[in-house]
This record gives structure tokens, sequence and C-alpha cells, in this order.
């Protein structure tokens, strides 16, 4: 018997009642066929660059391909309405792909046991084949379940990488290099058609069925294979010539950065076919000067940090739930202040550029990866609320949200790692920066429209803000300087700690990347040119 699965989950997970939806199955079902492998299909929702796929036709036995759709994992506070429309998309062109193949995507709503159980009994299922997931804590719950199913049934679970991710790696020295073999490699080719069996499927139910709020967001990207695919094309040959220079624009970094970032979330495109597609690009551009070469080298390295993020959260699942350092874990209150919450997830903290970004966000589901930054940081820092309170709310709004980058990311800009320098925004400063025309300030927010362009975002310096601030816009929550520098203070102070430096160092062994594979460690204390450089880096989320 083969069934592996993660390290175990410090945190544990909430157990929550299922929806019965759809009829109720069988025990048995005539013509079942002895010998059948279901392939689960969970964040990697197409047929090419498959290796689970490969490894299902390669046992010779009939397949059926599973969809879950599970109520308890969408009752996760992480989980939205537009994460439920980007997968019905998605899942619709995974269904079309499998119909070409002969094979019917079988779509069940339950339980993950209950659902595998239900098909064991009704088709002699004796192997699940899927992919290795790094999800939430409720995910690798289930996962655990899943797990101790297949153990009891007498079921082989054979579960294979689709990322450079190493389940219980030992060690993060020459982790760079194992990750490139595997993302460089050959990708699998689909194959030319499945031996499969037909399933019933369960009616498929809208998200207000599942608990999930109205969740308008009418800038979202499209799902699904066909717009994976064209997203690609289009980033590889024509927008993101300027993806260096631009990516940290909120204006100019909706066009030039890739937006792959929702489909490689769901798995409608896999990392290796966009770093071997982004390699080909490479050696086709090389030495033309047309100003493509720094900027897919920039895009390969995005990729990198985008599984060197993941590892971080296969490596340490209670990251999702604990600070990372643990001097950390009561810096902040873990009740917000309900008021500042609401007003920062609104875009109503009468910061102007806070704001813009939040509403950008809120309309598009996406946002450029310095912005996100800055929002945490503004959330964490001048609004002194806790990560565990704001995670959540960026997660449901971020049409491409991952786990694995996710949880990292939020203790990273909040400065709770103990590992990374820690670094506070000025919002007013990067509204003049990276919107120096206020072009996208204003277009956000028309209410400041009689605001001069030197007062855009500090409005309340302007001699007219009586007339606006209170009424047409909010005043501003905190004082921007006096917030920051408490901030920076008890931060500071935590650091300075007996012990904390011996914790650091430790999390820093295990956490930290190495340089081109060598086993030294990057170095967070580089001259301030080369940590901006960085942080364009380890942002990698949203590129």
């Amino acid at each position: 018997m083969a069934v592996s699965f993660g390290p175990g989950f410090p945190g544990g997970s909430r157990d929550l009642d299922f929806l019965s939806l759809g009829k109720k199955h069988g025990k048995t079902m005539a013509g079942a066929v002895s010998g059948t492998t279901i392939l689960w299909f969970k964040r990697d929702l197409r047929v090419d660059d498959h290796p689970a796929l490969a490894t299902a036709v390669a046992l010779g036995r009939p397949i059926l391909p599973l969809y879950i759709l599970e109520p308890g994992l969408w009752a996760q506070p992480d989980a939205s309405g537009r994460h439920f429309a980007l997968l019905s998309e998605a899942l619709d062109a995974l269904e079309d792909a499998l119909a070409r193949l002969g094979a019917p995507l079988v779509r069940r709503v339950g339980a993950a046991t209950e659902v595998l159980e239900d098909l064991r009994r009704g088709h002699g299922v004796t192997c699940l084949t899927s992919h290795e997931e790094t999800g939430n804590g409720w995910s690798y719950a289930r996962d655990r379940a899943v797990a101790g199913w297949a153990r009891a049934q007498g079921v082989t679970w054979k579960q294979v990488p689709q990322s450079g991710v190493v389940r219980r790696l030992a060690s993060r020295d020459g982790w760079a290099a194992r990750r490139d073999r595997f993302v460089f490699a050959e990708p699998v080719p689909a194959p030319g058609g499945l031996r499969s069996l037909q399933a019933e499927s369960d009616p498929w139910p809208g998200p207000a069925r599942l608990g999930l709020r109205p969740d308008p967001c009418p800038g979202r990207q499209s799902g699904g294979r066909a717009a994976a695919l064209g997203t690609l094309d289009s980033f590889l040959t024509e927008r993101g010539r300027d993806y260096r220079r631009a990516m940290s624009s909120p204006l100019d970094g909706a066009t030039a950065c890739s937006r792959l970032s929702p489909h490689l979330a769901l798995g409608a495109l896999s990392v290796r076919e966009a770093a071997r597609a982004a390699a080909a690009r490479q050696r086709a551009v090389r030495g033309t000067r047309e100003g493509w070469a720094g900027s897919l080298k920039s895009f390969q390295s995005r990729l990198a940090w985008r599984d060197h993020f993941m590892q971080k959260l296969e490596d340490e699942p209670a990251l999702e739930h604990r600070c990372l350092h643990p001097a950390y874990e009561d810096l902040r209150p873990r009740v917000p202040d309900a008021a500042r919450l609401a007003a920062w997830e609104r875009g109503e903290t009468g910061l102007p550029f806070v704001d813009a970004c939040m509403r950008m966000l809120t309309h598009t589901g996406w946002m450029n990866f310095r912005m996100r930054s800055m929002l945490v940081a503004v959330a964490s820092y001048h609004l002194w609320l806790d990560w565990r309170a704001t995670g959540p709310i960026l997660a449901r709004l971020f049409t491409d949200y991952e786990p694995g980058i996710h949880w990292p990311q939020m203790q990273m800009q909040s400065g709770t790692t103990g590992m990374n320098t820690i670094r506070i925004y000025n919002p007013v400063k990067q509204g003049r920066d990276q919107d120096p025309t206020g072009a996208f300030t204003r277009a956000w927010l028309p209410e400041l429209e009689p605001v001069p362009d030197q007062y855009l975002q500090e409005p309340w310096r302007w001699e007219g803000a009586r007339a606006l601030l209170g009424r047409a816009y909010p005043e501003p929550v905190v004082d921007v300087p006096a917030a920051a520098r408490a901030a920076r203070e008890a931060v500071w102070a935590v650091r300075r700690g007996e012990g904390f430096r011996d914790t650091a160092r430790g999390l820093v062994h295990k956490h930290a990347s190495r340089k081109d594979g060598t086993g030294r460690f990057v170095n967070d204390r580089a001259p301030r040119r080369r940590r901006k450089a960085a942080d364009d880096r380890q942002g990698s989320f949203g590129f």
C-alpha cells in the first residue's frame, strides 16, 4: 500500500458539517468494474502536463475522473464567490478536455471520504491518484482523513508532485537545483484517449447554496485552459516586454504583469508550462536587444519564488495560524479594532492611495505585488491589525489566492517572521512614487476630484479639506508618521528581547532561500537598492 501525505498540522482544523446537496447514491451499482482508478482533480484543472493523469494511465485500469465540491472547504473564511466563479469556468474547460479524451468528468458534492467511499463501493475502486497539494489547514486535514480512509479500505493512494515543492524536505540546501530539475524537465504529454467508465454527477449548486455571500467582481479575469494559454502567449509576445520596469506600477502593472497567477492557482496552467515557455522565449530573443531579456529573467525569478514560498507552508503548516517567530504572537491585539478593520476592507481609511488600491482589488480581484505588500503593511503597522484578521479578507478578494504564498507573505509583510527586515511602507510616499500623475488614485476615488494634485495623497493638508473630509471622503483613521513610529518601536522592542536572535537563526536555517543552490543564505542586510530589488522578487503573489 502506498499512502502519503505531508507533515503533521500542529494547528488542527475545524470539522464543519457539509450540506446535503444532490441525491444519495446507492451502495452498489450494476456493471461495476473491478480495479478502477479514481483520478482526483483538486487544483490541477488541466489534462496537459498532468503527472497524476499519467500515473493513472500507467496503471492500465479504467479511470474515473473526479472533482469533489466540498462544502466544508467553501465554508472556510478564505473562500469567496469570486473563487467559485473562476473555479466553475475552469471546471467547464476541464470537462470539455476530458470529454475529447473519452472520459467524462464526474462531479460530486460532499465530504471527500464519503464521496470516495460511495464510488469505491459502486465501481470497485482499488487505486486513487492525485497531485500533492499545499493548501490551507482545512484541506490538509481533509487529506489526512482521506489517507486514513484509503488505509482502512485497502485503496492505494498515489500522490505525485506537480511543482517544485517537496514533501518532507530534510533541508533547504540544494532545494533550488532540485526545483529547477523538476520545472525544466520535459512536460508530461496529454494522452490520446482514456479508458474510462461513466458515473453519475451531482447537480452543480450555486454559490448561495454553499453559503457564499454575493461577491460581484466585474473586472475579474476569466478562468479555464484557453484563457490561461491566451494570457501566457500575450505576456510572452506582447505585454511582458516592459515587465521589469512596470511591475511595480498600479496602472502599468495591470497590463505588463503576466496575470497568470489565477490560472496557476487553479492549475489550468502548470508552473512547468509557464517556465518552459518563458525559457523558449528567452532563447528566441537572445541577442536581439529588444528589451525582453531582463523582463523574462525577472519572470523566471518570480516563478521560482512562487515555489519557494509554497515550500515554506509545506514545511511549516502552522504558518496559517501562528506567527513564525513565537515572540511576535502577542504583539498586536488578537481582537482587531473593528472600525479600523472595516475602513481598511472598504477602502475608506482616508489614506487615498491605500483606499484606491483596495477598491481596485475589490473590483478586479487582482493587484500587483507591491501594492499588495503596501496594503498588508499599512494594515499591520499603521492600523495595528493582526495579520490573522486581515489575511482572510485579502484571501477572499484575491482571485489568485494560493495558501502557500498568501500566509507566508502575510507574515513577511507584517513583520512576524523574525527573519526578514521590517519594512514599513509610507502610503503617502508610495502614492507619490507609484502614481506620480494621480491617474490611478483619481480613477478609483472620484470623490477627490476637487483636490489639487499636490495634495492628492494628503488631502487633509489642503485648505479646502474641511468641506470634503468627513463628508464626501473620510478623514484619515490614523496620523501616518506617528502610527509608523509607534509600530516601529513596538516591533523592534520584540527583536531586542532575550533569546530572539537564537530562535531567528533556527528559522533562517529552515526557511531562508539559498543563493544559486550553494547553501549560502540570501543576505537580508544588503544595501537599500539591493533590498528593494529583493522586495520585487519576494512579493511573489499577483505577478
